[in-house]
C-alpha cells in the first residue's frame, strides 16, 4: 500500500522560509489542513441527505432448499459512521467500492442520541444478522470510521460478532481511548472513548479464537487521536494489520482515493490462515 509522494508548488517557498526538515512537514500540514477544511465544507452540504436511513431494495428470500451463494462471491460491505455523523460520510467510498466489484454495500445510521457503545453494538449485531439472512451470506465485511469502528469492534470481540464478520476495517478509531477534547466529557459516549474507561478495558480482555481479521488505518496527522497510536489495534489474541497513513487528517480517511484503494486491498485479502499477530504497513497519500 504505497502511493508516490506528490510535489507541491509551495515547496520552494517553504524550503526558503523554513529549515529543510520543517519545510516538508509544513507543506504536508498545510495540504492536510486545507483538505480537512474542504472535506468538512462538502460534508456539511451532504449531511442532510444522510439523516434518514437508506432505502434497501426488497429481495425475495431464497427457499430453504436453495443452494447457498458460491464461496467466491464477495460478502456484503457494511459502512458505519463516526460520532455525530451519518452515512453521508461514505458517499465517495461507497461509489469506489461499487465500481470495483462490490455489488452489495450498505451504510448504517445509528442515532445521534446514542449514549452507550454496548447498546449500539447490540443493535449493529441485529442489523448484521438481518443482512446475512436477506443476502444469503454467512459473513459480512465492515468498514467503521472513528466511533463506528469501536462499536463494530465491541460487537466482534465482546458479543460474538466474529461469527458474522469476516474483516473489520477501522479508520481513525480510538482502540485504546483518546484524550482529545476533555470539555466533551459530559457526553457519556465520549467518556467511553477515554483511556481506561470500562469499554476500553473490556476490549483489553482476552479474546481467544476470534475469527475476524482486523485492519486499522491510522493517520500521523489525526487531530482527534491522542496519542496517535491509539488508532492501532494492539491485542495479542487478534489477527490485526495496522496501516499508517501519512499526509491526511481524520476527516479525509473515509474520503481519500488512496485510502479507498487500501481499504479495497484489505477487503480483497484471502481468508487469514496464519496465527494471531500484529502487522504494520504504511500508506503515503500526500
Amino acid at each position: 500500500m504505497k502511493v508516490t509522494r506528490a510535489t507541491s508548488p509551495l515547496l520552494p517557498l517553504c524550503q526558503w522560509l523554513f529549515p529543510s526538515r520543517l519545510a516538508g512537514l509544513s507543506v504536508t500540514l498545510l495540504k492536510a489542513t486545507a483538505l480537512e477544511l474542504a472535506i468538512l465544507a462538502g460534508h456539511l452540504l451532504l449531511y442532510p441527505s444522510g439523516i434518514t436511513p437508506e432505502r434497501r431494495a426488497t429481495r425475495a428470500l431464497p427457499s430453504p432448499d436453495a443452494a447457498r451463494l458460491p464461496t467466491e462471491a464477495k460478502p456484503p460491505v457494511v459502512l458505519l459512521h463516526g460520532f455525530i455523523d451519518n452515512r453521508s460520510v461514505f458517499v465517495l467510498l461507497r461509489r469506489n467500492l461499487a465500481q470495483h466489484g462490490r455489488q452489495h454495500v450498505e451504510s448504517l445510521n445509528y442515532s445521534p442520541l446514542t449514549c452507550d457503545i454496548r447498546t449500539a453494538a447490540e443493535l449493529l449485531g441485529r442489523h448484521i444478522e438481518e443482512i446475512c439472512e436477506r443476502t444469503g451470506h454467512d459473513r459480512v465485511d465492515i468498514v467503521g470510521h472513528s466511533l463506528g469502528g469501536l462499536i463494530a469492534r465491541y460487537y466482534v470481540q465482546c458479543l460474538g460478532g466474529d461469527l458474522h464478520v469476516r474483516t473489520l476495517v477501522t479508520l481513525g478509531t480510538p482502540h485504546s481511548g483518546t484524550r482529545v477534547a476533555p470539555l466533551m466529557n459530559a457526553h457519556p459516549i465520549v467518556r467511553q472513548m477515554r483511556p481506561g474507561s470500562e469499554v476500553i478495558e473490556e476490549l483489553r480482555q482476552p479474546a481467544p479464537g476470534c475469527r475476524t481479521h482486523f485492519v486499522s488505518f491510522w493517520s500521523d496527522l489525526d487531530h482527534l487521536m491522542d496519542p496517535l497510536e491509539t488508532a492501532c489495534v494492539d491485542h495479542p489474541d487478534l489477527l490485526a494489520q495496522n496501516v499508517r497513513v501519512s499526509g491526511v487528517g481524520h476527516l479525509a480517511l473515509p474520503v481519500h482515493p488512496a485510502v479507498a484503494a487500501g481499504i479495497r486491498q484489505a477487503l480483497d485479502m484471502e481468508e487469514p490462515g496464519v496465527d494471531s499477530g500484529t502487522q504494520t504497513d504504511g500508506l503515503t497519500v500526500a
